[in-house]
Parts: C-alpha cells; structure tokens; sequence
C-alpha cells in the first residue's frame, strides 16, 4: 500500500511541486528534483523514479550512474510500467510507457 502511495504522489504532485518552485521547463536537473523530493515530504526510496520522470536522458544516466551505481535503469523503468500496469494506475507516469 505504502508503495503504491508513494508512486502516486511522485506521478501527481512532483510535477506541480517542480512547477512552482522553479517555473514550467521540459526538464529539471538532479538538484532541483532532489530538493524537491526532500522538501516535500516525497518518499526518497523513489528518488531514481523522479530523475526518470524529469531528467533529460543523458542527465539522467549520468546521475544515475553517480548516485545509484547499482541501479539498472532499464530494469527499474519496467519495474515501475509493470507494477503501474497490474495497477491500473498512470497519472503522469503514463509517459513511462514512452
């Protein structure tokens, strides 16, 4: 339950979030997605999905490489489209299925 929360708000309220701290862009860098997380009450075991959600893709694997040296981001992407899917839940992480 406390997962399917945590994925929710990430896919409902960490765009709005972003939005309002620093104006509408097509991309965020790490920094401000992580502020965000942090300041919001966000849950940060989901930090890897903001930075797939809001990062441009060579930001992205750069700082995932740095942060997360463990993480697949591939396989974590069809993680979150796989438990979305049984789910039935999108939000703004339909974009996942990009």
């Amino acid at each position: 339950m406390f997962k399917r929360r945590a994925i929710k708000k990430y896919g409902n309220q960490l765009l709005p979030r972003l939005q309002k701290r620093y104006g509408e862009q097509t991309f965020y860098n790490a920094s401000q997605v992580r502020a965000t997380v942090y300041q919001c009450n966000f849950n940060p075991s989901y930090l890897p999905l903001g930075y797939l959600l809001f990062l441009e893709p060579c930001a992205l694997n750069k700082i995932v490489t740095t942060e997360f040296p463990e993480l697949c981001i591939r396989k974590y992407k069809q993680e979150i489209k796989d438990y979305l899917n049984d789910r039935k839940y999108y939000g703004y992480l339909k974009q996942l299925t990009i």
